[in-house]
């Protein structure tokens, strides 16, 4: 029998971003995935804050040299690979020199300031991550989205490449972790989808434009829902619960990788798509 294949799309993992309790966490869990017999990848950002040169990033030149529309605009996408050498594990990164080239992750240069083209910069990962997926050609059983970044991708999974041949018999799930929640966009997250033909109700994205109403679009396209912090806002777990999805708890270190492997049975075997 064919290994499980598991897609990890993340904003971080450590060690590319070391000091986050976040990173570890899906290190730990990416890592635990691969032990007990499945076939994983794992994406990220590559943001500036990264030293390519300590952790020995190199461009993977055949997966290099598409441009991806955002806002009606085009943007090369390149593709660097680098490996967590204690894990035994490749971490592909997504990059553009416009969306991740600046030292600062989230925010402007006094820290204070959401960065303005944070929507643009998660559209275009999402994008970047399944258009890589599909040049690999591997098909995913299960898409595992962490954090507030990917939360396009499930909607994109549902929609631009819901006839995919490499994509429309996968399971989602997406991960809250709380981060820059109450954070926003802007208002113009429609209009930039319109340009990927993708034109479906999406009010709750776009109401106030903030990061928790991209948590709940998240929630809304995929299969199931986790839990990566003892934290999550309120408003996100009671609109998981409003859908129904099937909910794992915040795991500590001690459960965590035993828990997700049987939750993922669990929605490895779900007979319908949950997402409404």
């Amino acid at each position: 029998m064919d290994k499980t294949k598991v897609l990890f799309i993340t904003q971080a993992i450590d060690p590319f971003m070391e000091g986050r309790s976040f990173a570890e966490l899906v290190k730990t869990l990416a890592h635990g995935t691969q032990e007990s017999g499945r076939e994983i990848r794992v994406f990220m950002p590559r943001f500036g804050v990264i030293n390519e040169r300590r952790h020995q990033l190199h461009e993977v030149i055949r997966l290099s040299g598409m441009n991806l529309i955002i806002n009606d605009s085009d943007h090369p996408l390149i593709i660097k690979v680098a490996s967590i050498p204690q894990a035994r594990m490749q971490v592909y990164f997504i990059d553009n020199d416009e969306f991740f080239r600046r030292k600062e992750v989230f925010h402007e240069k006094d820290a204070k300031t959401f960065s303005s083209d944070n929507a643009d910069r998660a559209l275009f990962f999402s994008r970047g991550v399944l258009e890589t997926v599909k040049k690999l050609g591997w098909s995913p059983d299960l898409i595992h989205c962490n954090g507030w970044m990917t939360g396009f991708t499930p909607l994109y999974l549902r929609t631009m490449y819901a006839q995919d041949p490499h994509f429309n018999q996968a399971k989602i799930m997406y991960t809250s972790y709380n981060s820059e929640v109450k954070e926003k966009l802007d208002n113009n997250i429609v209009k930039r989808l319109s340009f990927d033909d993708i034109s479906e109700d999406l009010t709750e994205v776009v109401k106030e434009g903030t990061v928790l109403n991209l948590n709940k679009l998240a929630i809304q396209h995929s299969d199931a829902f986790g839990l990566g912090t003892a934290d999550v806002h309120e408003e996100i777990i009671a609109y998981a619960n409003k859908l129904g999805k099937p909910t794992l708890a915040y795991q500590s270190e001690g459960t965590l990788i035993e828990q997700h492997q049987e939750f993922y049975n669990d929605v490895l075997e779900l007979n319908e798509v949950m997402a409404d």
